[in-house]
C-alpha cells in the first residue's frame, strides 16, 4: 500500500472520529442496535419455522412408521444427545444451529484455505469429529446412569420380600441410598401409588419408561410378585443382584479397553500434530504446507483422516453394546 493511500485513510478515519465526537453521532451504536434487531428478527422467524417443523414431524410420526435410514439414525442420535445433555432444544432447532455453525466455520476455513471444495471437506470432517465427541460423552453419561440404576436395584431387591412399594419407601427414607438423579422418579412412583390413583402396574411401568431398558427385568418381576405373590417368590429379585454383579464386571473390562483405545488414539494424534507444528518452523516446509495447493490438499487429507478415524474408533466401541442387558 502506498504511503499516500495509507495517509489518506488515516486522515479520513480521523475526520470521521472528529465528526462523531463533535456532533455526538452514535454511528456504531446505531449500527450495533440495528444488527441486534436484525438477528432477533431472524431468530424469531427461525423459531416459528422450527416449531412448525416440530409439530409436523410429531404428527407424521404418529401416523406413519418411520423407515430405518440415515435420517432416522441422525434423528435418534440427536434426540439422544438432547436428552443426555439436558439441552433446551428440539431436533429441529438443534439441526438449525448445526447448519448455521457449519456455514460460519466453512466461511472461516475458506478464508485460510482459499478453496471452497477443500474447506467443505475439512468442515464436514470437523463436524463429524465434534458430533462423535459428544456421542462419546453421551455414552459416558449413560454408563453412569446405568451404574446408578444398578446401585438402586441392589438396595431395593433384598427388601422386596416385604413388597416392592414398601421396599422403595424404606430406601427413599435416606438420601444416600438412591442417587439424586433418580430420586425424583422413585418419589413420583410412590406418589402415583399413594396419591394419584395409579395402580401398581401403571406406576411401575411409568417408572420403567423413565429409567430405561435396564429396569425392564425388575419391573416385570415386580408386577408378577405384586399380583401373584407366593412363598419364596421374593428370591426372584436376588437374581437381579447377581446379574448386576456380572454386568459390572463386563462393563469394567470394556471401560478399561475403551479408555486404552482412546488414550492411544489421542497420543498418536498428538505426536502427528506436534511433528507438524515442529515442521512449520522450517521455512520451506511452512510455505509448501500452507501456501501451495498440494500442501493444502495434504492438510485436508490429514484433518479428514484424524476426524474420521476418531469417529470410526467410537463406532467400534458403540457396536459392542451399551451393556444394559
Amino acid at each position: 500500500m502506498d504511503t499516500e493511500v495509507l495517509l489518506s485513510l488515516l486522515l479520513g478515519l480521523a475526520a470521521f472520529l472528529v465528526f462523531n465526537t463533535v456532533f455526538e453521532v452514535r454511528f456504531f451504536q446505531g449500527l450495533g442496535r440495528a444488527s441486534l434487531e436484525l438477528l432477533d428478527t431472524l431468530a424469531e422467524h427461525l423459531g416459528r419455522y422450527n416449531t412448525k417443523r416440530y409439530i409436523d414431524r410429531v404428527k407424521k410420526e404418529r401416523i406413519v412408521k418411520q423407515k430405518e435410514n440415515v435420517y432416522a439414525r441422525y434423528n435418534r442420535m440427536v434426540e439422544g444427545l438432547i436428552l443426555d445433555f439436558n439441552m433446551p432444544f428440539t431436533l429441529e432447532s438443534f439441526t438449525s444451529m448445526l447448519c448455521i455453525g457449519f456455514a460460519l466455520l466453512a466461511l472461516v476455513i475458506v478464508f485460510f484455505m482459499q478453496s471452497v471444495t477443500l474447506s467443505v471437506v475439512i468442515t464436514i470432517s470437523i463436524f463429524v469429529g465434534l458430533l462423535t465427541f459428544f456421542v462419546m460423552q453421551s455414552r459416558f453419561i449413560k454408563a453412569e446412569r446405568l451404574e446408578q440404576i444398578m446401585d438402586a436395584e441392589d438396595i431395593i431387591c433384598p427388601l422386596a420380600r416385604e413388597g416392592v412399594l414398601v421396599a422403595i419407601k424404606k430406601v427413599m427414607e435416606s438420601d444416600e441410598y438412591i442417587h439424586a438423579n433418580l430420586r425424583p422418579y422413585f418419589q413420583q412412583f410412590i406418589d402415583n401409588c399413594d396419591n394419584n390413583g395409579y395402580s401398581f402396574k401403571q406406576a411401575i411401568q411409568l417408572l420403567n419408561r423413565q429409567l430405561g431398558p435396564k429396569f425392564d427385568n425388575f419391573a416385570k418381576k415386580a408386577i408378577v410378585f405384586e399380583y401373584n405373590e407366593r412363598k419364596g417368590m421374593a428370591d426372584i429379585f436376588l437374581d437381579i443382584v447377581d446379574e448386576n454383579a456380572v454386568l459390572r464386571e463386563i462393563n469394567g473390562k470394556k471401560d478399561r479397553i475403551f479408555r486404552k483405545m482412546n488414550r492411544d488414539f489421542m497420543m498418536k494424534t498428538g505426536i502427528i500434530v506436534l511433528f507438524f507444528l515442529y515442521g512449520l518452523s522450517v521455512e520451506d516446509f511452512r510455505e509448501f504446507m500452507l501456501e501451495s495447493n498440494l500442501g493444502k490438499l495434504i492438510n485436508t487429507v490429514l484433518i479428514s483422516v484424524i476426524c474420521l478415524s476418531f469417529a470410526r474408533t467410537q463406532v467400534l466401541q458403540g457396536n459392542l453394546g451399551s451393556g444394559e442387558r
